[in-house]
């Protein structure tokens, strides 16, 4: 089955709802889709980043990478977390981003994640890939 990837993003505002909401409050909400997840047998991964005021962006637009502390200024959208999921189609995928439990505002981006059997199998650098994934237990 394929993989997907529902990146969860937010405004400054909903990360500020998020930021105000009882944190007991966050982990009942969420740990209950979670285990929706679980008992369904399609989660991967899920992470939830920390505020964005204490990330920095590495900006490679130019010859020398140019490192900017958080908060930033104007943002329209926040990366605020991910779920990975493996299910049978993009449909699918939509009808579990369309469940996660969010702030009124905020966006979750669902985007199909390739697997490494889709790139070619006679390139050195995905046969190392492939061989460090199965020496971890990956797929």
């Amino acid at each position: 089955m394929p993989k997907y990837m529902l990146i969860m993003r937010g405004t400054d505002e909903t990360t500020a709802a998020m930021m105000a909401t009882p944190f007991e409050e966050m982990l009942a909400t969420t740990g209950r889709f979670n285990d929706e997840l679980i008992k369904a047998g399609v989660l991967v991964a899920a992470e939830g980043l920390d505020d964005p005021a204490q990330g920095v962006v590495v900006d490679l637009g130019g010859e020398t990478p140019v490192v900017t502390d958080g908060p930033y200024g104007d943002t329209k959208e926040l990366f605020g977390g991910f779920y990975l999921i493996d299910v049978a189609s993009q449909p699918e995928a939509v009808e579990w981003a369309k469940r996660i439990p969010a702030f009124p505002g905020s966006r979750v981006e669902v985007r199909r994640v390739p697997g490494i059997e889709e790139f070619p199998q006679d390139n050195e650098w995905v046969a190392r890939e492939r061989a460090w994934r199965e020496s971890t237990g990956q797929r």
